[in-house]
Order: structure tokens, then sequence, then C-alpha cells
């Protein structure tokens, strides 16, 4: 890697610009950035740079707490990688790509294991095994995991191994935009937030790592900083194809609190991990019944996402809510040492908010939690745009239309691994950035960056950011209609005429970044409301109460791509079809017992 002096033109209207020469650079330091970039350097490539949009170690990664999936059949030996390709398939409502599911799923006892000799912290049996939980919709014991903080612990242990390769990294860095165009890409323009120097990175392979775009929606698990859609976004920007975007996961469990009380509003749609259903615990409406039963007598609270998610809401609807507009969640029944051992992260979350998960329930709502599209990519995680990699939450295939809770971690290693296995055998150095890429992308950005910060403009940046998020709950929500999606696609241009007029502070402020943040909302957003809007059926994540029914001719998936006059552009492609090894698992009817956990 190499940094070359400062460069610009104030004449021009162009700022002062680092340049730096890289042969491999990955946007984004959670579990899939650093799992790509540990493959590489364990293959010897070692001119490659990690940016990361926080500081070391703060992924989007940590949250996520419940566990991670691999068929090593501790409890239940019947258990293999096909079964648990069956169950994905099934809770994606077979919209997924067939062969990425078995490239997750037939690598992951491996990459469990792989962990575990790096360090990772997992929770044991007593015989000293990797320890695996019941999660929704799984057939058998599949998910490994670290208490409730399993995330965490893995991002811990990738942080780890990448230092002790000496992995080249770079914190507080945003990228705004990809050098490409529209046949490969070339590198990347950014700035780093903490000095307020512009960046112009000349790279021969990208990797966006960047996660997905759940946080377009007002109820979400994320931080308002993360999953904005940046890594579809800089894709769709340059050249690449999107994919199953209207597929957003409300998880069943988030925190629903009283938002006028300060110290419970910054908790407003937080996870609570499915492990403490996984663990037992029993969901309840105001009227004390456990109504679970009605929609699901036979899985009951682990069923598939999608599906408790909306019967929650449905309770809601019809006034059977909670005071603050969710279910009871309880977990009473069990011991104190119990939940302390296996959930140790929200007994702790709980009770500094003055709630005993051991003797009284916990109020829960769903909310935005995971988009199971993004970027279309090929068995490698590369894209239709030469030298451009997406990877982890930001590629789309894997999930289809819902997500298997215990895979999302699963994709970001196995992925991670993959595309830093094709990478290596095709690094040639950084390349020359050629002149006409300098002048018609470089330079264009660097001065639209320059222009926005400071920019006196009429529309606080907080005041947008907050209207788009509500627009997308209110219109693409968990119940979805075409007059309430066409009218959010209305609502959504005069948003864009409110982002052109922005009122934003200097460089190194929170405006700035979120300024540029709804740039990338925009996009997804736009593909969330487009494809909800055409999929005229209910299938996984998307449902349409004026199509309730899952259609068979739509088991195709939506591509989304840049028009060549402007706009945005659609068309559909059929599903393939899984391995006769994977066909032979769904065949055989695997599914989850509920009652045997009681």
């Amino acid at each position: 890697m190499r940094d070359s002096p400062k460069t610009g033109s104030a004449r021009a209207g162009i700022p002062e610009y680092d340049s730096v020469d890289v042969s491999v650079l990955v946007i984004g330091a959670g579990a899939a950035g650093a799992r790509a970039a540990i493959e590489l350097a364990e293959r010897g490539v070692d001119d490659v740079l990690v940016l990361g949009k926080r500081s070391h170690g703060d992924a989007h990664t940590t949250w996520a707490r419940g566990g991670i999936n691999g068929a090593l059949g501790t409890h239940d030996p019947e258990d293999s990688w096909a079964i648990h390709a069956a169950d994905t398939l099934n809770e994606g409502h077979f919209l997924n790509d067939p062969g990425k599911v078995q490239t997750v799923t037939k690598r992951m006892p491996g990459l469990l294991r792989e962990l575990d000799d790096w360090g990772m912290a997992f929770s044991r049996t007593e015989d000293g095994e990797l320890d695996q939980r019941f999660f929704g919709a799984q057939s058998f014991r599949r998910t490994a995991f670290a208490g409730d903080h399993t995330g965490e612990s893995m991002l811990n242990t990738l942080v780890d191994r990448a230092q002790e390769l000496s992995v080249p990294y770079r914190e507080n860095v945003m990228i705004t935009t990809l050098l490409a165009d529209g046949d490969r890409v070339y590198g990347a323009v950014g700035f780093d937030a903490d000095t307020g120097d512009y960046l112009l990175i000349n790279a021969g392979t990208v990797v966006l790592a960047a996660g997905g775009y759940a946080a377009i929606y007002n109820r979400h698990t994320s931080r308002d900083d993360e999953n904005n859609g940046d890594g579809p976004a800089l894709a769709y920007d340059a050249g690449a194809a999107l994919m199953d975007m209207e597929f957003v996961q409300f998880h069943p469990t988030g925190m629903a609190v009283d938002e006028d009380d300060p110290e419970w509003e910054p908790w407003s749609g937080r996870l609570v991990t499915e492990a403490v259903r996984g663990e037992g615990g029993h969901l309840y409406n105001a009227e004390g019944e456990r109504f679970m039963e009605r929609y699901s007598p036979d899985q009951m609270e682990l069923d598939a996402r999608d599906v408790v998610a909306r019967a929650i809401a449905q309770e809601v609807a019809e006034g059977r809510g909670t005071e603050n507009g969710g279910v009871s969640l309880d977990l009473s029944h069990k011991s104190r040492s119990f939940i302390r051992e296996r959930l140790p992260r929200m007994y702790e979350r709980f009770d500094d908010l003055g709630v005993d998960m051991a003797s009284e329930p916990v109020e829960v709502a769903p909310t935005a939690h995971y988009g199971m599209g993004g970027v279309a990519v090929d068995e490698h995680g590369e894209t239709s745009v030469d030298g451009l990699f997406a990877i982890g939450e930001t590629m789309a295939g894997v999930h289809g239309a819902n997500r298997l809770g215990g895979n999302s971690l699963a994709e970001t290693v196995a992925f991670g691994a993959v595309a830093g296995e094709r990478i290596a055998q095709r690094v040639d150095g950084p390349g020359r950035l050629p002149d006409h890429v300098v002048d018609d992308y470089a330079k264009p950005q660097l001065r639209d960056l320059a222009a926005l910060a400071g920019r006196d403009g009429t529309h606080e940046v907080s005041s947008v950011f907050t209207g788009l998020q509500n627009l997308l709950w209110e219109h693409a929500g968990i119940l979805r209609d075409e007059d309430s999606l066409r009218a959010g696609l209305r609502e959504l241009d005069t948003l864009r005429d409110r982002v052109s007029d922005l009122d934003v502070g200097p460089i190194t402020s929170d405006s700035f970044e979120f300024a540029v943040d709804l740039g990338f909302m925009l996009t997804t957003a736009e593909a969330v409301l487009r494809g909800a809007l055409q999929r005229t059926e209910s299938r996984g994540a998307h449902y349409r109460t004026d199509y309730p029914d899952t259609d068979p001719d739509w088991r195709r998936n939506i591509y989304y791509e840049r028009a060549d006059v402007g706009g945005m552009s659609t068309h559909t492609e059929t599903v393939g079809t899984p391995s006769e090894t994977v066909q032979a698992a769904l065949d055989e009817g695997h599914e989850l017992d509920y009652h045997q956990l009681e």
C-alpha cells in the first residue's frame, strides 16, 4: 500500500486529497470484511486495506447476539449440511439461490471449528463440545453460540486474527462513491471523519462488506449511522444490479418502550435476541393469552420470523397489545441462574433498566432487522462489474424471501472466505487509475463533497432523515398494499427535493455523514418500494394485504438496475433448482417439534 502527497486544485473547486494505492480495498470492517481480509492474508496477499466506518471492532456484527448456524450435530447427530440447506430454502420460500445456500451450509461446520481454533469463546456442553441451541424454523439444534453475545465474540476473534496477520486497517473512514465505468471498478473516493481529509483510493479489486439497509426504517435494530444501504447503493451507482430488495425482515422481538422516557427511548426497536425464545421464552398478549397457539400451534414462538412478527402485529392491531404497542415476552418460568448463564447480556440490559427478566416479562414488538436483498453476485461474490465483490449483508441470494435465524453470521464468514479465495487467485496489484476515471468520476465527486460540507440550506438533515425512515415504516412495513406503496413513491420524490437543499455542517460533523447517508437511503428506499409494488403476492417477509396468497408464478427474483436514461429499471429471472442431495433433504420433510422443549 502506498500513500501519495496531497493533491487537488482549489481553482477548479477540487479540494486537496490524499491518494492511496492498494491491490485490494475492503469496505467494511465487520465479520464479512474481516474474514475476507484474513483469507487474503493467509494466502499471501499483503497489499490489502480494510476501511471501517467506525472505530476498530465497532461494527454491526456485534449486535448479532443469538448464534451462528452450522450442522455440527452436537446434540442432534442426525443433522447435516443438506438439512440445514433445506431449512434455509424453506424459510426463504424458495427464492434463495440454491448454490449460494449450499456454499454456506457445507462450509459452516469447518468454519465454526476454525473460529474455535482461533479462540472464540463459544458456550460448551458438559463434554466440552460446542453447544448448540434451537432457533426459529430450524429442524435441529444447530445454532452455536457464545452466551447471547455471539456476534461480539466472533468479531473480536476475527479482529484478533487479522491483527496477528498484520492486516492494514483504517478506522472512521466513509466511502461515498466507487470509481467505476460500468465495466470494471478502479477504486473509491471517501473521507476521514476524524481529520476531514478527502481520500482517493486506487484499487485493483474492491470488496463491499458494508452491511445492509434495515435502518431506512424508523424502528430498527441497528444504530442510525449504520445499515443505511451504503453497500447496495455504492454497487448500484457503480453499475451492478441489486436483487430481492423488497424483502426486509421484521424481527418479532425488538424492544417496545415508552419513547417519552429518556432512559428507555434510545432502546426503541433494539433487538431482544431470538435466543430468548430459543431458550423457552413465551409470548403473551395484554389479555394474558399465549397467542401463538392460534397462529402456529405446532411451532409456537419458534415459527419463522415473518410468521411470529405478523402474529404480534395482528394482536396489537386488534387491540390486544401492551401499553407500549407490543406484547409480553416471558422467561420467568426459568431459573435466575439459567437466564444469567444462557442470556447474560439480555439479563444485564434489562436489569440496568430496572426490569428483572427472572420475575417479570419484557415488552417486545416487531422491528426492521435485516435486508434479505442486496447486490447480485456470482458464486464467488463478484458482481457484474469486473473486480467488484459484495459479501455479507451487502450481497443477495442466500436468504430468499426470509432469513433463517443464525444464518447472517454464517453468511459473513462463509462468503468472506469464498471471496478471499477467489481474489487471491487473481490479484495483480493496484493497477493504473485511468485519467478518464479520475476526470469523469473522482474529481466531480470530490468537488460535490466539498460543496456539501458547510452548505447553508433550508432543511435540517435530521428532519429529512427521520422523515425518510417514517415513510418506509408507513408505506413499506410489515403489511403492504398498492395504494400505500404508490403513495410512498410519491412522497419519496418530495423527499428528494428536500435532500437537494439540506443545511449541512462541516465534513467532520454528524450532519455531513447523515447527508451522505441520505443519498444511499434514497436508492435503497426506492428499490424496496418499487419491488414491493411489483411483487403482487405475499411471500416470506413481503406481505401484501391486497394479494395475501403466494403465487407460484412469482417464484422469480426481481433485479434492479440503473436505466440507460436515468431512473431505476427492473426485470425478473427464475430461481435455480437445488442439488439432488438438498432436494432429498427437502423431500424428507424435517421440521422442528417445538413441544419437545416444553
